[in-house]
């Protein structure tokens, strides 16, 4: 019996395969340290704005390096996913963390990152405009938990259709994806790093309506039912070396140019929702309503 225990095959390599989860939850645990720096820096450029001599220069260093760190956790989030696909170790603790992880990194810091970078330094406390803006950080934040929340039922409940058969839309997301969002923000104070109080105060308050005017359309984006491209079939399949060029040269691009690269990717994404939403509405107006109207052939019933 023992000699029979000896000579059965050993099983497979278990500690690697459970080695395996681990990689994408790191990525995530990633995410979150990338969110805390960003709200620590956010908080000490702040202060450094309050003291009696303000140091716009230290200030604005650590708001870019807040901003940095959003990106950072950008590139981290969408490796998680892509990680836990590849190697199918999809697990609904990793789903709920990963929801947990943009919360913070996508929502509490770039919130936080807009008052004390923009509005917050620029209006006077206690204003009803300072309030107003204060609250529209707020609505970021709640708005971007809802998105998530929203996500997250819409992908544990595909849609039935008419035959009983499930469809998950893999291509598209329902709302402004919250990294998109916040890596806007991010991507604004990293162009310009410099606090908006900088600028004096004529032209902070008119840049603090702006990026107000910003924030609360990025509220409703993530809210409403735009269908933006997922690109989740994006670096699955390698299927040609042109693929490979066009990464390699987006990262170099970014590399020497990221102030101006990641502000254009961004805002491109954004447009290109925006556009395709505005396309598909005159297709429809567009379509001749002879061809809805289509006289059914005799012997043909309506139904099939």
């Amino acid at each position: 019996m023992a000699n029979e225990d000896q000579d059965r095959p050993n099983p497979p390599r278990r500690g690697l395969r459970k080695g395996l989860y681990l990689i994408p939850s790191m990525f995530t645990a990633a995410n979150i340290g990338m969110g805390f720096f960003s709200v620590m820096a956010s908080l000490r450029g702040f202060q450094l704005l309050g003291s009696a001599t303000p140091d716009m220069a230290a200030a604005a260093a650590h708001f870019d390096s807040a901003a940095v760190a959003i990106g950072w956790a950008l590139l981290f989030d969408m490796l998680d996913g892509r990680i836990a696909r590849l190697t199918k170790t999809t697990t609904e603790i990793g789903i709920q963390l990963d929801s947990i992880a943009d919360v913070v990194t996508f929502g509490l810091a770039p919130a936080v990152l807009a008052y004390v970078w923009g509005y917050g330094a620029s209006l006077t406390e206690g204003t009803d405009l300072h309030r107003l803006a204060w609250f529209l950080s707020f609505m970021y934040l709640i708005c971007g938990a809802f998105r998530l929340a929203r996500f997250n039922v819409q992908a544990s409940r595909p849609r039935i259709l008419a035959e009983g058969t499930p469809k998950v839309d893999k291509k598209n997301y329902v709302g402004l994806p919250i990294p998109v969002a916040g890596g806007l923000i991010a991507a604004l104070v990293h162009f310009s790093p410099f606090p908006l109080s900088y600028f004096g105060a004529e032209h902070a308050r008119i840049y603090s309506g702006l990026l107000m005017v910003l924030v609360g359309l990025l509220s409703l984006m993530m809210v409403s039912t735009l269908r933006f491209s997922s690109f989740k079939t994006v670096g699955t399949r390698v299927r040609s070396m042109r693929t490979i060029i066009f990464a390699l040269s987006v990262g170099m691009l970014i590399f020497l140019y990221s102030q101006y690269v990641l502000l254009a990717i961004v805002i491109s994404y954004i447009l290109y929702g925006l556009l395709s939403r505005v396309a598909s509405l005159f297709w429809r107006r567009g379509e001749s309503p002879e061809a809805e109207i289509e006289p059914n052939p005799v012997g043909r019933s309506s139904g099939s």
